[in-house]
């Protein structure tokens, strides 16, 4: 009887998981990555700056710096006070100047001016840990290779009580288990747009919100009426 009720809870979670995944591909059916970018290179250097950073500020700045320095080759010859000057407004500018310039001398040294489409190739990079080689593997070449966890995603998985950890590689972890992983690269991109248009960090609105009868709300008070 309680492997029964094991297996009927087990079920009752996948189905619950379905209706998350299906509901967010019905409000959000055509998503595509915001940060702005022509090609794998520029989509690898503008998830480097956006590490604690909006994305609406990236897409400030990078149209700046890609006019300059658009290629593997022309960063990698970047001095660094140019680079930083360029992104100076995005916090911790020279960190990620510096990134930005290994990052492109790398590509230029070890893999003739490519971003390579292997995550542990784009892991070795400097600046490039496993959130950002999942957007560029998902985004630029079409390859699951992770849930992307930001910040967005980072919440929303544990108000929807997907997840209780606050880690973002187990958090990765826990939903490469448990969504199917032809949905990885959307559910990111839906789970942010969620984030920003209705489940607000410091207002969600719950009565909107089209995942209201699966989500378990952790942490949130319960609803009038």
């Amino acid at each position: 009887m309680a492997k029964s009720g094991r297996n009927s809870t087990h079920d009752a979670e996948r189905k619950r998981i379905r209706k998350i995944v299906r509901g967010l591909a019905k409000r959000y059916p055509d998503v595509e990555c915001a940060l702005f970018h022509q090609t794998p290179f520029q989509l690898l250097a503008a998830t480097i700056l956006s590490a604690q950073c909006t994305d609406d500020r990236v897409n400030s700045v990078t149209p700046i710096l890609f006019a300059k320095y658009g290629t593997p080759e022309t960063l990698a010859k970047a001095r660094q006070p140019s680079v930083e000057k360029i992104v100076h407004s995005l916090g911790f500018f020279r960190a990620k100047a510096n990134n930005l310039r290994k990052m492109a001398q790398a590509l230029v040294a070890d893999h003739g001016g490519e971003v390579p489409d292997d995550l542990d190739a784009l892991v070795a990079l400097p600046g490039v840990g496993r959130k950002t080689a999942n957007v560029v593997l998902g985004t630029a070449f079409g390859i699951p290779s992770g849930v992307v966890v930001d910040t967005h995603v980072k919440r929303i998985s544990n108000l929807l009580g997907l997840t209780t950890s606050k880690n973002p590689e187990i958090i990765e972890r826990e939903l490469n288990a448990i969504i199917p992983k032809k949905e990885w690269i959307n559910l990111s991109h839906r789970m942010i747009h969620h984030g920003r248009g209705i489940c607000i960090a410091r207002r969600p609105n719950c009565p909107e919100c089209p995942l209201l009868a699966v989500c378990h709300r952790v942490g949130l008070p319960a609803l009038e009426g």
